[in-house]
């Protein structure tokens, strides 16, 4: 009888010990939820994903951005996701004084140079200083450009060849060691292609921001828009 009597006692503390352990992981987990978004912020030696082709607007704001690309159904996006590259646009908060555009729908010089040399200076016209940046992983097809009000200052890209050479090369390219090639020079080796595929984020650190390196300091610049545009 005292055996019985013992293991109900035993049985019921373990039933409240039980009962208290789950009482107080669904508290600690309740705090998690209910914490500040900079308590999920990335860790400042965490380094985002960078994405394969992105721009970078100066003096715009997220606004003007969406606006000119004509965003729609535009729903809040972290930088980490945005920088990933699964939406159409991803469009960054202004940060240094750039903002960000990542997306499937930028255009890739690889499927046809005219268009992406007509969707960047109609968006250039709309927002003054655009650069534009791509980086292959795959083919280590690459490119770079800045515009001003719709017109090209200077621009390369090589996607096995090369096929959009305009303006002076700019004195970043040159310290930094990128080698651009003329039309129909066909010079150009495997190793000069990796090279200047690896080279095209600190170009884009010398003109304005690699986003991987960017260094966000608040919740409200980590999160930007994402959508779909009108105009594809």
């Amino acid at each position: 009888m005292m055996l019985a009597v013992l293991g109900i006692a035993l049985g019921i503390g373990l039933l409240i010990l039980g009962w208290m352990l789950a009482v107080h992981r669904r508290q600690r987990m309740d705090r998690m939820l209910t914490a500040s978004p900079l308590s999920f912020f990335p860790f400042p030696n965490m380094t985002p994903q960078r994405p394969g082709c992105w721009l970078a607007i100066r003096s715009a704001s997220t606004e003007a951005v969406k606006e000119a690309l004509g965003l729609n159904r535009a729903a809040p996006c972290s930088w980490e996701e945005g920088l990933a590259g699964g939406h159409e646009f991803f469009i960054s908060q202004r940060v240094h004084g750039w903002v960000i555009v990542t997306g499937l729908g930028l255009p890739s010089p690889g499927d046809d140079i005219d268009a992406c040399f007509h969707f960047l200076t109609a968006l250039s016209r709309k927002l003054g200083h655009v650069q534009y940046f791509h980086a292959s992983r795959l083919m280590h097809h690459h490119a770079w450009a800045r515009l001003d009000d719709g017109c090209v200052t200077r621009a390369y890209a090589w996607t096995g060849e090369t096929i959009w050479n305009q303006g002076v090369e700019t004195l970043p390219e040159v310290e930094i060691g990128l080698r651009t090639f003329a039309y129909a020079d066909h010079s150009a080796t495997i190793l000069d292609a990796e090279t200047n595929f690896e080279k095209v984020p600190s170009l884009a650190a010398r003109w304005s921001l690699d986003p991987a390196e960017v260094k966000l300091t608040s919740a409200r610049q980590a999160t930007g828009i994402a959508g779909e545009s009108a105009w594809n």
